[in-house]
């Protein structure tokens, strides 16, 4: 499907409905990784996918449908990659990974996490649910209360995205690299099967 796009100069021009909509989503993720989602500006996005802001309305039905249709394309990610069958180990290696490969979208989420906003998505009940389970089949002691072992293992996966600095000055290696993510995740798996013995 071909869609007539107004640009900002009001010269048409043809443009692929795919295409406008990626760049738009492009475009609302680097804002709202940069911003926030309160501080990312329609405006801004428009000019930054290169079209009107009133296609933001048409593809999307404004900012918050930006905001949804990116979470949905990272659930998918999520369930590429976050597969039920790896250990628990495994799986925070997973998210590390995730964050080097998807650096945008988890800043993003690390920013409404700091900025405590309930727009929705973030880690809850359901998870801490899963991470019983797996305390039963044996992969987490008895002793340890799996809301926090939640909370610390999020906190240790995110800490690429959350703290570069610190990353490059104890690590000597680039917070968004393959060989940071590879290391890290290699490391933090081991010490969560540490956790079963």
């Amino acid at each position: 499907m071909v869609d007539t796009v107004i640009r900002m100069d009001d010269r048409p021009r043809i443009r692929d409905r795919e295409r406008t909509r990626r760049a738009l989503l492009d475009a609302a993720l680097a804002e709202f990784s940069e911003k926030g989602f309160a501080g990312a500006r329609v405006s801004a996005i428009a000019t930054r996918a290169g079209v009107n802001k009133q296609l933001i309305s048409y593809y999307f039905g404004g900012k918050q449908g930006l905001r949804d249709a990116l979470v949905a394309e990272w659930l998918e990610a999520e369930d590429e990659f976050a597969r039920p069958e790896l250990t628990l180990g495994e799986l925070v290696g997973a998210y590390v990974r995730s964050g080097v490969e998807h650096r945008a979208i988890s800043r993003f989420f690390l920013r409404e996490s700091v900025e405590d906003a309930d727009a929705g998505g973030g880690i809850g009940e359901e998870e801490v649910a899963l991470l019983r389970r797996r305390q039963e089949a044996g992969e987490i002691p008895p002793d340890l209360d799996p809301a926090f072992v939640l909370l610390a293992l999020q906190g240790a996966a995110a800490a690429g995205v959350a703290f570069p600095g610190d990353v490059r000055r104890v690590t000597g290696l680039d917070p968004a690299s393959e060989a940071f993510a590879e290391r890290y995740a290699d490391q933090l798996a081991r010490l969560v099967a540490h956790l079963a013995r």
